[in-house]
């Protein structure tokens, strides 16, 4: 096993994290409104630190060197700033909603399906974008957008993203698929062995497929679905659910899966392939399909009741800082945010790898955001809530 085998093998936990994220829900914390956010005022300055800073993360987001000496961005930041930072890691995204009512944090690591919610809710205060001087560089394509950002206010600072990818056993699956009809519901040939992600938000991956193949459909985005089109998307996945062997949510089952032969087609994460690749017992390819994927992106957040803000608006500018966000997506397995970070990677690759500062294939993914009864796409009030993607889901895989 290769050191960054080994170190990806050490963040199953962070991963898993992120793959069971979608797959919490909240009751009418996932139903959006109808209306706009409170009012809340931005800051309009950066102070001296507080000497302190709770913040809520996924983990690999904040390492202190407890895991791995060599992998310690928070003391620096201590050294640096005077703040003092505490992590409590987030399982989930419906347990960071909780944790950041409560009060007790100044700010998270929020990835889509939550951003919205701590909105509305009025958890989470508007940032003033001019306070973080690497915000700037920060890639274009994940500034001002439907999960981290109402009415053209930023609600946050974007930390990272990754692709949603098809893969597939290359000595197995034949003809380089580059589509996801391989699997929408496809592949019975090799029925038992295709794999899914085993979230409700899944139900957006269908969508996508259904608004390339089918447009009379009407969907114009996979988060903003009316009852029919949920439907619709719940079908073929149901369809798909006669070759489907194994859903998963904890990644490492994945590549057990791919490296056993027990997979040979489905959705995956780059850093997944990676991990196999650096095995070397099965040789596997990812392809974004034609019809586009889905994705996601994380945002730093602002608690509207921070307790110390100064000292969250510094971790803000630290963690998008260009060497620092370098070392947090390589060793997290995600593109970086900051487009200066790709000279910094110790991997000169990476960046290409992960299409960290690729503009035109970022356009082709379409970002976990929680599904609302006001649809996000802004097409109207007649959208499904995440709540009912989760019943649908659940009926679906029985």
């Amino acid at each position: 096993m290769t050191p960054r085998t080994s170190r990806i093998r050490r963040l199953t936990f962070a991963l898993a994290a992120c793959a069971a994220l979608i797959a919490a829900c909240s009751g009418s914390d996932s139903s959006g409104s109808s209306g706009a956010p409170p009012k809340i005022e931005p800051a309009k300055t950066v102070g001296n630190g507080e000497g302190e800073l709770n913040l809520i993360a996924w983990a690999g987001y904040a390492e202190d060197g407890s895991n791995d000496p060599k992998i310690d961005w928070v003391h620096p930041f201590t050294e640096k700033t005077g703040c003092k930072v505490n992590v409590k890691l987030g399982n989930t995204s419906d347990e960071m909603v909780q944790l950041m009512r409560s009060g007790q944090y100044d700010g998270v690591s929020a990835s889509g399906d939550a951003t919205l919610r701590l909105i509305y809710a009025g958890d989470v205060a508007p940032v003033n974008t001019d306070l973080v001087p690497n915000y700037a560089t920060i890639s274009s394509f994940l500034k001002d957008k439907p999960w981290n950002s109402v009415g053209g206010q930023m609600y946050g600072i974007p930390h990272g993203w990754g692709a949603n990818l098809l893969m597939y056993n290359t000595d197995v699956v034949k003809g380089a698929p580059d589509s996801w009809g391989a699997v929408f519901p496809g592949a019975p040939e090799f029925k038992g062995k295709v794999t899914a992600y085993d979230s409700p938000i899944y139900i957006a991956d269908a969508a996508l497929y259904l608004s390339k193949t089918k447009p009379e459909l009407g969907i114009k985005d996979p988060y903003s679905l009316t009852s029919d089109q949920l439907n619709a998307a719940v079908d073929l996945l149901t369809q798909q659910k006669g070759n489907v062997g194994e859903y998963w949510s904890d990644y490492t089952k994945e590549v057990q899966a791919f490296e056993t032969g027990t997979s040979v087609i489905g959705t995956t994460w780059q850093v997944i392939a990676n991990t196999i690749g650096s095995d070397n017992k099965v040789q596997v390819n990812t392809v974004l399909p034609k019809e586009g994927s889905t994705g996601w992106s994380d945002t730093w957040m602002v608690s509207s009741k921070a307790a110390h803000p100064n000292c969250m608006y510094k971790w803000m500018d630290w963690i998008t800082s260009p060497e620092v966000n370098a070392q947090v997506a390589e060793y997290f397995g995600e593109a970086p945010a900051q487009t200066k970070s790709c000279a910094l990677t110790s991997d000169k690759s990476f960046c290409d790898i992960y299409h960290a500062t690729d503009e035109k294939y970022a356009a082709q993914l379409h970002y976990w955001t929680t599904p609302q009864t006001k649809c996000v796409d802004g097409s109207g009030d007649n959208c499904t809530s995440y709540d009912e993607w989760v019943t649908k889901w659940q009926q679906m895989k029985g």
